[in-house]
């Protein structure tokens, strides 16, 4: 079956109503080069061919045993995708998929306009469902879905051993249905249930403010084809009001297409100097360098775990060609490059295959690695808190991951659980019967519906309260020591924080609770 590049309209973003994946991709025609030109990508080396005649025999040969002696009919279309399916599964490699024509037709879908899902990015890492990040504002956000969860299965189905499309099938539902997920988290002994409601999900992907004190904040969401546009309209409308200096923020953006990410690097990145290299088998190493120039007021960049490939090549390339700040969490680590390929031969059908491996300005891969802010900064313990349960109350002598949110959520709020460690006692009792009395609920000393979702409804607020950011908070003071202002929290910043050198790594300053 032979394969061509297809060109991309949007960035890879498979949802089916369900959740998304977001690989770095290039526009499949073409890689940027270090000259500014385009390269071809993606395709084969010309000295490969098909199937010698003693391979095909061998698939021929597996086929027509299967299809005379399998004791139940097989569908022979079905047959011939799992072989497909097969060789991709043996790379090993959780960003390259085969697409039928049907999924590609639901990619499309997902793609063209507005989806319903739950909004986190997954991928398949040794027979596993992965979250690699939630989308802001969105039922997985929501919930508490973190970085490197894994669902083991949703609605009682297991997603043990299924490949990255069937998970995607079996999590897909309607706007305001119920996904029931079960949960394994690293550090947490017991898997949990968290019941996610979908919703649609905002595909808008800038966002921008400025602060009373001259701080332009952009939030990037994601990357698609058309960010340019969206990202330089927002910056040329925050330099017209007179902004004095930038925070980029990419936390939880999972990614998009390489151009994009390029293009809008160039805009603060001085001609001449490295963006990104890319090193594929076919072209050796190739280093995009800027034609920009270096903008006159400093940069911030806010990164956290769910900061992934091309969120990770913007991070990269502003913190070594650039001297921007980074601030936030070390990001999740992805370093290659995909590129979808549209059959020749079975219409509609897609192979998305990684085909090289992304490098910083200086060449270093961040694969599994992340990378590192300059100042990291942990966010309050009650931003990751997973949601309450509904399918039982919480109650007195009770032991678990549960209560700890419970116990978590009430020390936020400025009640005294006493403990965060689980343990459901007198002190929490109190606590959960002072803040049903003061939000007119019944008080029981345990929880129920309304009791949690009043309680996540003040946790959404105050996170949704830029007062309570304090990776945003602490890259707003940072740019105000550059510029000449004082600290909002009346301190002083730490050298590395204003000098522009950046430190290093093992020792980058903490700020955690």
């Amino acid at each position: 079956m032979l394969f061509r590049g297809r060109t991309v309209t949007a960035m890879v973003l498979l949802t089916a109503l369900a959740s998304v994946l977001v690989t770095l991709t290039a526009a499949e025609r073409w890689l940027l080069a270090g000259s500014g030109a385009e390269t071809p990508a993606g395709a084969a080396p010309s000295e490969i061919e098909g199937l010698t005649e003693r391979e095909s025999a061998r698939l021929n040969e597996v086929l027509d045993l299967i299809e005379r002696k399998y004791f139940l009919p097989v569908d022979r279309e079905k047959l011939l995708d799992g072989a497909i399916r097969g060789m991709i599964n043996m790379l090993d490699d959780p960003y390259s998929a085969y697409l039928n024509k049907d999924e590609a037709e639901q990619l499309a879908d997902s793609i063209e306009g507005t989806f319903s899902g739950i909004g986190a990015r997954l991928q398949v890492r040794g027979g596993k469902v992965i979250v690699e990040s939630a989308l802001r504002n969105s039922p997985a956000e929501r919930a508490g879905l973190h970085p490197q969860d894994v669902i083991l299965s949703v609605n009682g189905h297991s997603l043990l051993g299924v490949d990255l499309n069937e998970a995607v099938r079996l999590i897909r539902g309607p706007k305001g249905t119920k996904a029931k997920l079960v949960v394994q988290r690293e550090g947490v002994s017991d898997p949990f249930q968290l019941i996610l409601v979908r919703d649609e999900i905002d595909l808008e992907s800038v966002f921008s403010r400025l602060t009373p004190d001259g701080i332009g904040i952009i939030e990037l969401r994601q990357f698609a084809l058309n960010s340019l546009d969206k990202f330089k309209a927002a910056l040329e409308e925050l330099e017209a009001g007179g902004m004095k200096a930038l925070v980029i923020d990419v936390r939880n953006n999972p990614g998009g297409p390489l151009p994009a990410v390029v293009s809008i690097a160039q805009l603060f990145i001085p001609k001449g100097e490295p963006v990104v290299q890319v090193e594929s088998r076919e072209d050796g190493r190739e280093v995009t360098v800027s034609q920009g120039s270096k903008k006159p007021y400093p940069v911030a960049v806010l990164i956290n775990r769910g900061s992934a490939s091309a969120a990770e090549v913007l991070a990269a390339a502003l913190q070594e060609s650039a001297d921007a700040l980074l601030i936030g969490e070390r990001t999740f680590g992805k370093g290659t490059v995909q590129v979808s390929y549209e059959s020749e031969v079975d219409e509609g059908s897609q192979v998305k295959l990684t085909i090289a491996k992304w490098l910083t300005p200086s060449g270093e891969w961040v694969h599994d690695k992340g990378v590192l802010p300059d100042i990291t900064v942990e966010q309050p313990e009650y931003f990751k808190v997973a949601r309450l349960s509904r399918e039982r109350s919480l109650v007195r002598d009770m032991t678990a991951e549960d209560v700890k949110s419970l116990q978590i959520m009430l020390k936020a709020l400025g009640y005294a659980p006493g403990r965060t460690d689980g343990y459901f006692d007198a002190a929490t009792e109190k606590a959960l019967k002072d803040f049903q009395r003061n939000e007119g609920l019944p008080v029981t000393g345990r929880t129920d519906e309304a009791t949690a979702d009043q309680l996540e409804q003040r946790m959404r607020d105050m996170i949704a309260d830029p007062a309570n950011d304090r990776q945003l908070n602490r890259a707003l003071d940072a740019l105000r020591v550059r510029i000449g202002l004082a600290p909002a929290d009346g301190g002083t910043a730490e050298a590395e924080s204003v000098s522009g050198i950046q430190a290093p790594a093992d020792k980058t300053r903490t700020e955690e609770e």
